[in-house]
C-alpha cells in the first residue's frame, strides 16, 4: 500500500538568507560559451542561438546566504509503499532528496548530509543532492531553492499522487511535477508537464539533474557510442564512448560535460552503477532525449568544490536527463501547447564482470534488460495523463504568489495546477495596484519592490503616472527588453524626481557595461552615499573604484563600513586587491594569510586564484582558496 505524508528533515543547514534588492541587470561572467558553434550540426548550432537569457530578471538574487550551518528543520513530504521511500523538500524547488530502496537497505541517490547553498544557480543559491528539476533556461533553475505548491491527488490506481507546481517567472511557464509510487514498484515514476498559455513561442528547457555518489569503479552506461564533450576551454566536441575512459568518474582530473548522443531508436535512459554492479537508473519516454554525465574531476579544484558544496561528505556525479541534447540549447514551445513526459527512477543491478567488462554494447544491454520495459513505461505515461488534470484533494505547501498574479492579469485554463488567490502577499501588491491603475510609489531611501518586466507588465508601467518609482521600474523593464538607452533616460529620469540610490546604482551599471568606468565609479559614489548600509552595493561600488584606478578612493570606502560588513568574504578579498593597487602586496598577502571564506565564490571564477598569483611571489595556491574548473596555466 503507498502512503503519502508530511514529516521533517532535520539537518545541519546554513540560513538561505535575504534576496539580494539590486536587480541582476547583467549575469555573471558565463563559462558556458560555445568557441565552435560554427562547425556543429545545423540543427545543433541553431539551438545553441535561441532563446538565450541575458538577465534573470524579474527574480532577484539569493546571495544572502553564508557558511555558518546550525541544526535546522525543513518541511518535507514522504511517498512511499513496501519497496521505495522517496522524500521531496517543497521549500527548495521540489528536490527529490532521497530516494531509498528498502529489499536492499541502499540510498540510491547522493544524499547531503548538509544544506549549504553556493553559487551555482541562475539565481546564485544552490544546493547539491539529490534530483532537481531545471525549468527555465541554460544553468539551475530559478526555482532551486523556493518554494512550490504541493497537494495530494488520487492516482491511476487509487493510490497517493504527491503533485507540485509552479510558475517559472524568466519564462512565464507554469509546470506541474506528478510523484507516483505504485504498489509494490521498484521505480519512482515522476509525470511531468510544461505549458505554454501564451499567445506566442516560448523558448524551452529541462533537465532533470540527478547526484548519485560517486565511488572510485563507478561507472555510468547509457545506449550510446558518442557525446559532445563540453570542458571550460569553451567548445563542444564529438567524442567516442567509451573511449580514453569516459565513463568512469573517478578518473577525469578535471570538471566537464558529457552530452550523449543517443540513436533515435534507442530507449531513453541512463545509469550509474558501483563496482559490484549496483547503482540507479533513470528512464524515460522519448520526448526527453537528452541525457548527460557531469563531473567535478580529481583535481584539486574539483576536490574542493565537492568539499564546498557537502562538507565531510564523500564525492558525487551527475547523470541528467533534458529536452534538447545539449544544455546550451533551448526549444521552441508553440503558443498555446503543452508537453509533458514520464521519468522512472530506480534500482539496478547486474554483474559486475559484465558492466565493468570491456564490451560497452555487451555492458549497456545488460543494464537495460534491469529497466521497465519500454510498454510499461509507455502504459504508465498514459495511466498518469488521465489524471494530469485532476483537482488536488489535500494541499500540503504553499508557493509563491506570482503564478495568481498573473492569472490575475491573463486568462488561461490550468486545470490541476490551481494558484489560489490566498497566495497573495506583501511581494505582489504593489503590481495588484498597478493592475488597478495606482502607480508604484514610496520612499526613495526604502528598496523598492521587484519589477516585473513582461510586455503586457512594461506597457502598463509606461502608462501609469510618472514619479520617481514608475521611471525607475520603467528602466529595469526597458533594459529587461534590451532597450538600454530608454532604461538609462528613465533611471535618469528617476533620479531627477527624487535622488535615490537604486537608479544611480542601475546608472553605474550601464555605465560600465557600456565601458565608462570613471563615469560607472563616480554614479556608484553617489549610490553608496544613500545608502551606505547596503553590503551587495558596497561590493559593487569598492569593485567599480578598483576598476577606474581609484585604490584610494576605494580604500575610503571600505573605511567607511561597520565593522560586520569588513569581515565578509568577499570585501576581505577586496581589501586585498586594494591593498595590491596600493603597492602593498605584503599587506595583500596577510590578509589570505589570515584566511576568509567567499560564501557565494561563482563557478568559474578564478578571482581568488587570480590575486593569489599577484600577491604570492610564486607560492602554490592554498587548497581553501582553489576553486579552479581547469587546468592552470
Amino acid at each position: 500500500m503507498t502512503r503519502l505524508g508530511r514529516t521533517e528533515l532535520t539537518l545541519p543547514a546554513a540560513p538561505l538568507g535575504a534576496e539580494n534588492p539590486l536587480p541582476p541587470l547583467v549575469k555573471p561572467e558565463q563559462v558556458q560559451q560555445v568557441a565552435n558553434r560554427a562547425e556543429l550540426p545545423p540543427d545543433l548550432a541553431e539551438g545553441l542561438g535561441y532563446g538565450q537569457l541575458d538577465t534573470v530578471l524579474p527574480c532577484r538574487l539569493q546571495d544572502g546566504y553564508g557558511r555558518e550551518r546550525r541544526t535546522r528543520s525543513l518541511p518535507a513530504l514522504v511517498l512511499e509503499n513496501t519497496r521505495l521511500r522517496a522524500t521531496v523538500l517543497p521549500s527548495l524547488g521540489g528536490r527529490l532528496y532521497s530516494l531509498y530502496h528498502k529489499p536492499s537497505q541502499r540510498e540510491l541517490l547522493y544524499r547531503n548530509p548538509v544544506f549549504q547553498p553556493a553559487n551555482l544557480a541562475l539565481r546564485d543559491a544552490w544546493f547539491a543532492g539529490g534530483v532537481e528539476w531545471n525549468l527555465g533556461s541554460t544553468g539551475h533553475t530559478t526555482l532551486t531553492c523556493a518554494p512550490m505548491f504541493a497537494a495530494e491527488v488520487a492516482g491511476p490506481d487509487g493510490g497517493p499522487v504527491l503533485r507540485l507546481w509552479e510558475w517559472e517567472r524568466t519564462r512565464d511557464l507554469p509546470y506541474q511535477l506528478d510523484f507516483w509510487l505504485p504498489d509494490e514498484s521498484d521505480f519512482l515514476l515522476v509525470g511531468v508537464r510544461i505549458r505554454n498559455p501564451h499567445a506566442h513561442d516560448v523558448p524551452a528547457y529541462w533537465w532533470s539533474n540527478i547526484a548519485v555518489t560517486r565511488t572510485e569503479r563507478s561507472r555510468v552506461l547509457v545506449p550510446a557510442k558518442q557525446a559532445w564533450h563540453y570542458g571550460y576551454g569553451g567548445r563542444l566536441d564529438l567524442v567516442d564512448v567509451p573511449g580514453d575512459e569516459l565513463t568512469y568518474p573517478a578518473r577525469h582530473e578535471h570538471a566537464a560535460d558529457y552530452f550523449f548522443e543517443i540513436p533515435a531508436e534507442a530507449r531513453r535512459w541512463i545509469a550509474a552503477v558501483d563496482g559490484d554492479g549496483h547503482g540507479m537508473a533513470q528512464v524515460s519516454t522519448d520526448r526527453l532525449r537528452g541525457r548527460k554525465l557531469f563531473v567535478w574531476g580529481e583535481s584539486a579544484g574539483g576536490r574542493r568544490w565537492q568539499d564546498w558544496l557537502a562538507p565531510g561528505a564523500p564525492g558525487y556525479l551527475e547523470i541528467q536527463a533534458g529536452l534538447a541534447r545539449t544544455q546550451l540549447e533551448h526549444l521552441r514551445l508553440p503558443a498555446g501547447e503543452s508537453w509533458d513526459w514520464l521519468e522512472a527512477y530506480g534500482p539496478v543491478v547486474a554483474d559486475p564482470s559484465t558492466v565493468h567488462g570491456r564490451e560497452w554494447t555487451v555492458a549497456t544491454d545488460a543494464v537495460e534488460r534491469g529497466l521497465l520495459s519500454a510498454s510499461a513505461v509507455d502504459e504508465y505515461h498514459a495511466a498518469w495523463r488521465g489524471i494530469a488534470d485532476a483537482p488536488p484533494s489535500a494541499m500540503l505547501h504553499e508557493g509563491s504568489g506570482w503564478g495568481a498574479l498573473e492569472l490575475r492579469r491573463m486568462t488561461a485554463d490550468l486545470p490541476g495546477t490551481p494558484f489560489p488567490p490566498s497566495s497573495l502577499g506583501p511581494e505582489q501588491r504593489p503590481w495588484l495596484e498597478l493592475l488597478d491603475g495606482v502607480a508604484p510609489d514610496g520612499d526613495p531611501l526604502h528598496v523598492p519592490a521587484a519589477t516585473l518586466v513582461g510586455q503586457d507588465w512594461a506597457r502598463r508601467l509606461e502608462k501609469a503616472p510618472s514619479n520617481w518609482a514608475v521611471w525607475y521600474h520603467r528602466g529595469v523593464a526597458r533594459w529587461a527588453a534590451g532597450d538600454r538607452e530608454a532604461a538609462k533616460q528613465a533611471w535618469s529620469s528617476s533620479v531627477s524626481a527624487a535622488e535615490n540610490p537604486w537608479a544611480l546604482r542601475n546608472l553605474a551599471v550601464a555605465a560600465r557595461a557600456g565601458g565608462l568606468a570613471v563615469e560607472a565609479a563616480r554614479l556608484y559614489l553617489r549610490a553608496f552615499a544613500l545608502a551606505p548600509g547596503l553590503l551587495p552595493l558596497a561590493v559593487e561600488a569598492i569593485g567599480a573604484q578598483l576598476a577606474a584606478g581609484s585604490a584610494d578612493r576605494a580604500a575610503e570606502l571600505l573605511d567607511a563600513l561597520p565593522s560586520s560588513a569588513r569581515a565578509a568574504g568577499r570585501i576581505r578579498l577586496l581589501e586585498a586587491r586594494i591593498r595590491l593597487a596600493q603597492g602593498d602586496p605584503a599587506a595583500a598577502l596577510t590578509i589570505f594569510e589570515e584566511g576568509f571564506e567567499i560564501a557565494g565564490i561563482r563557478e568559474g571564477e578564478t578571482s581568488l586564484s587570480d590575486t593569489w598569483a599577484a600577491v604570492s611571489g610564486g607560492r602554490p595556491l592554498p587548497e581553501r582558496y582553489d576553486f579552479r574548473m581547469s587546468a592552470p596555466g
